[in-house]
């Protein structure tokens, strides 16, 4: 493991990005993204997505001085074709756009079209809760996900992303994926040469496998054999069939409402097809704001202050982890592993960056 300082790497990414062919602009929000997720120490959506990004702009999925477009819009809602932008910076649109609508009418929603991957669904949650309102993110993605009883690769791996302002200095933040992890997770195991744990894919035979590079040679095909997982594992007796339908929910609202491609469909012809949702909703709806977030801080003491199993010290609240996490790489930097150093290292050396 390398240490990098977080201002460093941002602006490093930054520049990598503007090789890339990004605006300045679209690399200033994406770098910072991409950071973020490093710095709250979930690697599998941070500075190594640089290659998933580059491989993007060369396949055609990606265009990074496409604008977004509002195609249709109300007081309480918008939805952007985003012309195969950059994600990250159509996500900072469409939840400006939905902030700004929130703060006059009390909630408002977007759904996002023709995007591409816009980092961690947590960063866009948080815009709202740091103004004071419950912040929503969801996104479709390439397809990961298995149906439950069924055998051939659907779905993405859909996350849910949901900030609620608290008294607290840190905001309530669950942000998740639908499947049972992440697939830059599987990335991670597969970069890294390790076994990734039983229970978050099955091959193309439909058996869980722990070979992470076996996944990601199925994932390299155009064959839908081989999946991740929902939450809740194979069939129902765990409850899979309910990580299944969590996913489908977030496929209806990101792809149905905005008309865009579902997660079977997306990486097929020009433009990823990348779809998103948002949600704004305004505290003052439902009374005081004060009082609503102390209430809600008190709740989140009270299950932090209940009695823990005997080998446990500590109940975390979502969201605790990671911001405890950003607060370290802060003081001491961030933790960079040897395989993307070395695609850094690649990249400042093919636009001449000094790394």
């Amino acid at each position: 493991m390398k240490s990098i300082a977080l201002n460093d790497l941002e602006k490093l990414t930054s520049s990598i990005l503007k090789g890339l062919g990004y605006p300045e602009k679209q690399a200033e929000i994406t770098a910072k993204v991409l950071v973020e997720a490093d710095a709250r120490g979930i690697p599998s959506h941070g500075v190594a997505r640089l290659a998933f990004y580059r491989n993007n702009i060369k396949g055609g999925f990606a265009f990074p001085e496409n604008e977004p477009e509002t195609v249709f819009e109300t007081p309480l809602s918008v939805v952007v074709d985003g012309h195969s932008g950059i994600g990250p910076y159509i996500a900072q649109k469409a939840m400006e756009k939905c902030i700004e609508k929130a703060e006059k009418s009390g909630a408002a929603f977007a759904s996002v079209r023709n995007s591409n991957h816009f980092g961690i669904a947590g960063y866009w949650a948080e815009m709202a809760a740091n103004r004071d309102m419950i912040g929503m993110a969801f996104t479709n993605t390439r397809k990961c996900g298995i149906a439950t009883y069924g055998r051939e690769r659907l779905l993405g791996t859909n996350p849910i992303a949901f900030a609620f302002p608290t008294s607290e200095k840190e905001p309530f933040l669950l942000d998740m994926a639908t499947t049972t992890v992440a697939h830059g997770k599987i990335e991670v195991y597969d970069r890294r040469d390790r076994e990734m744990p039983l229970g978050w894919a099955v091959d193309e035979n439909g058996q869980g496998t722990t070979d992470a590079h076996r996944i990601e040679e199925l994932f390299a095909t155009h064959d839908s054999l081989g999946a991740q997982l929902f939450l809740g594992g194979e069939g129902e007796l765990l409850g899979g069939h309910k990580g299944y339908g969590l996913g489908l929910m977030v496929e209806l609202l990101s792809s149905a409402l905005s008309l865009g491609r579902w997660s079977k469909q997306t990486f097929e012809g020009e433009g990823a097809g990348i779809t998103h949702f948002f949600g704004v909703i305004s505290l003052d709806l439902f009374g005081t704001g004060e009082k609503i977030r102390d209430h809600a801080a008190s709740i989140l003491e009270e299950i932090r202050q209940s009695e823990k199993t005997v080998d446990q010290e500590r109940i975390y609240i979502h969201g605790e982890k990671e911001a405890e996490c950003r607060k370290r790489a802060l003081d001491h930097g961030i933790s960079i592993d040897e395989a993307t150093w070395s695609l850094l290292d690649e990249l400042s050396c093919e636009f001449g960056i000094d790394l």
